[in-house]
């Protein structure tokens, strides 16, 4: 039983960070300087935040540790946020390399997972660092998992997205079995982030908005390419995490994935045991055996989602997501995370719930999936977190200078 004085252990799934641009050079093999040395010269970086002031919360560790305590943030999940060498832009967004960008930009990725490796080290128990591999090179890629799980970051893999256009095999592809079999030997999470599986659409205003609509389907995908493509069956053990991508959309969404997947099954076995052969049972032929467990089963026991300050219209939704799957992140140091009022978006979203479930969607889960010790954290969080009676007063009017979705009015459920 939660006294009111408690605290609770807030684990954010989902911040942001990366090195300045030159930085980044003692993290490359020699080879590359020179060639980092030019480009570095006349690249422009096209992202505001990261021209401002306040753009060393990516890198500025004694800042960062200093402001999530302040918000009441003991530990983070640290996807990649500045711009790695020889990238146009952030790796998340930028598209798949050509054949003749890819040594380079192989390059640029794995100085980034080097210097997230010491940057983790500067705050250890507090960092679970993603490391992030490019999809071109399978047995490259298995290095690096190998590599990263050995150096210490905990975050696992940021699975890239294989939009329409960029050449590569789609997720269900058996290309990408070695990439799942050491995740699964290794216990390494597969994190498949948003924005990183939309194609490019252009500049012009309709353009912008098409991406704002379609962008968290895209990344929706890897959740049906994966279970068709029956990596949950060979690898039991594999585990996939989905975030900023919303969680309201997941009850409706393994409806429609186990509403497809009866009727193909259902169809394939007929027409196994008959003779008559329609269009479903052709489209389910082979299905049952390929993919093994149906897709609600396969987000039960395999599947997770990093739902980055989980809006107040989604927690009811929140047993048929899963208690033990919820995983909230602040999203710091975007613009739209909680920072830093991140006690008023857990106020706003949680005020009222039972404190054993608020416990388990702000840091418990977190822990369990990246492996963060709450034995070390929660004395920091004993001087640091929000207060159980905190979080149990409902919010009445947000901040008037916040700037995250969570306290915008009239939001609703998400066809995804």
């Amino acid at each position: 039983m939660s006294t009111p004085d408690e605290r609770y252990t807030v684990i954010s799934a989902d911040c942001h960070a990366g090195a300045d641009l030159l930085d980044y050079k003692p993290y490359l093999e020699a080879r590359h300087h020179d060639a980092f040395d030019a480009w570095a010269a006349t690249y422009v970086n096209p992202y505001e935040d990261l021209l401002a002031d306040t753009a060393d919360r990516n890198w500025n560790s004694d800042r960062r540790v200093a402001e999530l305590e302040r918000d009441g943030i003991v530990a983070e999940v640290v996807f990649p946020n500045t711009i790695p060498p020889f990238f146009p832009s952030a790796s998340l967004m930028a598209p798949a390399p050509t054949p003749g960008e890819f040594e380079r930009r192989w390059a640029g990725l794995r100085a980034h997972n080097r210097w997230l490796a010491d940057f983790c080290a500067a705050a250890p128990g507090r960092r679970a660092g993603v490391f992030q591999i490019l999809l071109n090179d399978v047995e490259e890629a298995v290095k690096e998992i190998r590599w990263a799980a050995a150096a210490g970051l905990k975050g696992g893999l940021l699975l890239p997205g294989t939009p329409p256009g960029s050449g590569l095999p789609e997720l269900y592809s058996s290309t990408y079995d070695p990439i799942w079999r050491v995740c699964a030997e290794l216990g390494v999470p597969v994190n498949h982030h948003a924005g990183s599986a939309s194609p490019p659409l252009g500049d012009e205003p309709a353009a912008r908005a098409v991406f704002m609509v379609e962008t968290t389907w895209f990344s929706h995908r890897a959740l049906w390419h994966l279970v068709f493509g029956g990596a949950f069956r060979k690898h039991p053990d594999l585990k996939l995490v989905l975030t900023e991508q919303g969680s309201g959309w997941i009850p409706g969404v393994l409806d429609m994935l186990d509403y497809y997947h009866g009727r193909l099954v259902a169809a394939a076995s007929k027409a196994a045991a008959a003779t008559a052969r329609t269009a479903e049972s052709k489209f389910g032929a082979g299905l049952a055996d390929s993919m093994g467990k149906g897709p609600s089963t396969v987000w039960r026991e395999n599947c997770y989602v990093g739902a980055s300050f989980m809006r107040p219209h989604e927690v009811p939704l929140r047993d048929r997501i899963g208690l033990d799957k919820i995983m909230w992140g602040s999203d710091y140091p975007h613009d739209e995370g909680t920072y830093p009022y991140t006690r008023e978006g857990l106020r706003i979203a949680y005020a009222g719930l039972p404190h054993d479930e608020i416990a388990a969607m702000v840091g418990g889960n977190t822990a369990r999936v990246y492996g963060f010790d709450l034995a070390f954290l929660d004395p920091i969080a004993a001087r640091v977190g929000p207060t159980v009676a905190e979080i149990d007063e409902p919010l009445k009017e947000p901040p008037a200078d916040a700037t995250s979705p969570v306290f915008a009015t009239g939001a609703s459920v998400r066809v995804w």
